[in-house]
């Protein structure tokens, strides 16, 4: 056997070990400092052997990796890494393909060509879309903003694009009270501001309150851009944009929709009634190393209006190939030009799971949700404070009790799970009370996996408050 087949069967053989033992893994035992002091050495002189080196990064990282990949790891939206995805990942790799250009790598364009297509026909969005292959939604944000930024700015005789931003006219910003954060930081890459927005009011579960944006709309003149919500980080609610995209559009707006996991709400007839009208946007971020499962990093940014997405991302050189009529080139949809190919992933997790098989698995994660939901709430002193329309929980625990002393006993008890290790929860702050937050983003959460969940929050729960 050649040096790099035995390589190659090693790494695959380290992985399928942590892979099969994910179900039982619980919290990591390194922390950040004990995971640092397994690779705190000087910068060695001589080389080391390729199997060496590949057991000693197994056996120096695995103490300290989260169970993400198992089933009952809530702590953040986060997909589980499907193994056919993962195996697509490692032929991505051993391929090494700079996804940048699609003379540089011909096969990568086409499949993105193809999975980007597929996409559009599963999230039931414009066919005449374009699709850019990012790292994640943080960065679709970005993309499709910038799209937006240079086109609502073209409307007025502005090249921003070629002229910046220095002397243009003021862009207006709408957006609600609870959008995510990284929304937030893509205006600030763009020098739009993170502060300098116009916030409209949300509701109690973290929708736009539609009176209140149709009024600040009314106040708005010159360029506008809109940028609307898909699935509320903490308790999964949408805006209304059946109310809300026909005003916008008459103003001339562009809007633009979060839906990093919301989106994929598209997929399936049991959600997709909670994301009514969204195709009447302009722009869509979205992940799929959420509910499609893909490994990280790949996010997709789609944008109704292709020659504002080509505008905004184009990198051109002399050195590099023009694409030909009937050609995809990848770098013009994303800030990156030498980058990974991300499109082939994306085509084997929807090749694999078909449209049913998508449909299938978010159904079963939202019915996950519900189940957990519905068992806690039948125990004392425990709260579920959002509708569970789809993937994610608000908990409160010591619901009976004053807010500080629930505050109290909410900490507690996730902290009391999060050493039981049955399950990874995580906190979080919602209308200033502490709650604990689940997200259920993961093929492999069943119903059974979800009773455990529930049980091990309950146990949790008892030994805090009678402790």
């Amino acid at each position: 056997m050649s040096a790099i087949a035995s390589l190659f069967q090693e790494a695959a053989r380290l992985a399928a070990v942590f892979r099969q033992a994910a179900p039982a893994r619980h919290m990591p035992t390194h922390d950040y400092a004990a995971s640092f002091a397994c690779f705190d050495e000087p910068l060695p002189a001589a080389g080391t052997d390729m199997l060496d080196v590949i057991r000693r990064l197994s056996d120096g990282a695995e103490p300290g990796l989260h169970a993400t990949t198992g089933p009952r790891f809530f702590g953040w939206v986060i997909g589980g890494s499907h193994p056919v995805g993962v195996a697509a990942d490692f032929l991505t790799s051993a391929w090494g393909q700079n996804a940048g250009n699609h003379v540089v790598a011909p096969a990568a364009a086409a499949v993105e060509t193809v999975a980007a297509r597929w996409l559009l026909d599963l999230l039931k969005l414009p066919a005449e879309s374009s699709v850019g292959f990012v790292t994640g939604a943080t960065v679709a944000n970005f993309t499709c903003l910038a799209a937006a930024r240079g086109e609502v700015l073209r409307q007025v005789g502005w090249d921003a694009d070629a002229k910046g931003l220095f002397g243009a006219p003021e862009i207006t910003v709408l957006i609600g009270d609870d959008a995510h954060t990284t929304v937030f930081s893509a205006l600030q890459f763009l020098g739009l501001g993170h502060d300098r927005v116009l916030r409209v009011p949300t509701d109690a579960t973290g929708r736009i309150d539609p009176t209140a944006f149709l009024g600040a709309l009314d106040s708005v003149a010159g360029p506008l851009i809109a940028v609307l919500q898909a699935g509320q980080i903490n308790t999964g609610a949408f805006d209304d944009f059946g109310k809300i995209i026909p005003p916008l559009k008459a103003k001339g707006a562009w809007v633009h929709v979060d839906g990093a996991f919301g989106l994929w709400a598209q997929a399936s007839a049991k959600t997709s009634h909670l994301s009514r009208g969204i195709e009447a946007a302009d722009s869509w971020a979205t992940d799929g190393h959420k509910w499609l499962q893909t490994p990280y990093d790949c996010g997709y940014a789609i944008v109704r209006n292709e020659l504002a997405h080509r505008r905004a991302m184009t990198i051109a050189a002399s050195y590099l190939p023009l694409a030909g009529q009937g050609e995809r080139d990848p770098s013009h949809y994303v800030p990156e030009l030498s980058r990974r190919a991300r499109g082939f992933a994306t085509w084997a997790m929807l090749k694999h799971l078909g449209r049913d098989g998508i449909a299938t698995l978010i159904n079963q994660c939202c019915a996950s949700a519900r189940l957990v939901a519905d068992l806690l709430a039948r125990e004392p002193g425990i709260a579920i404070l959002n509708e569970v329309a789809l993937n994610q929980l608000v908990i409160r625990l010591g619901a009976d009790l004053p807010s500080e002393e629930g505050d109290t006993l909410t900490r507690k008890t996730i902290e009391k799970i999060q050493a039981d290790g049955m399950i990874f929860a995580g906190g979080a702050k919602w209308r200033s009370r502490d709650v604990l937050r689940l997200s259920v983003t993961n093929f492999q959460t069943t119903s059974d996996e979800a009773q455990r969940a529930a049980q091990s929050i309950i146990a949790a729960f008892k030994s805090v408050r009678l402790g």
